[in-house]
């Protein structure tokens, strides 16, 4: 496909790219977390999915790539991996996972641990706290 100045999507987009032995590093804009950015017919996608789609395939409808490498500036396709957005949610080393307890106190058990479409946590104990408080309210 022949853009900007005759050259085509791919040749644009290689320019941008760092290939070391490990990560390959996005040289152009990144959103502000730190995803590369890339203009394509009229509008902006995302590098490290063009990337995959371009050496890869097709990203499947409703999934995301995780980060493997956790460089989010990274677009080689060896350090990506296809996955819901629960799975990508839970991965996550900034959302929180790390923790054990809610705000509360209370332990992320699997007895206590209610997982929400979103891919999040809830605390059961919180959440029966809360609905044991709205009753209360409304009588």
């Amino acid at each position: 496909m022949a853009g900007h100045l005759g050259r085509t999507t791919e040749e644009r987009f290689w320019e941008k790219v760092d290939k070391t032995d490990g990560c390959w590093h996005w040289t152009a804009a990144k959103s502000p977390d730190g995803y590369g950015r890339f203009h394509l017919a009229g509008g902006v996608v995302m590098a490290h999915r063009l990337a995959y789609e371009l050496l890869v395939g097709e990203i499947p409808d409703g999934m995301q790539l995780d980060h493997l490498c956790r460089n989010r500036a990274c677009v080689n396709p060896a350090h990506l991996e296809v996955v819901t957005n629960a799975e990508n949610i839970r991965r996550s080393p900034i959302r929180g996972w790390a923790k054990t307890h809610c705000a509360q106190g209370h332990e992320f058990t699997g007895e206590n641990t209610r997982w929400r479409k979103e891919g999040r946590r809830q605390c059961k104990a919180c959440d029966r706290d809360r609905h044991r408080e709205a009753r209360r309210v409304r009588s």
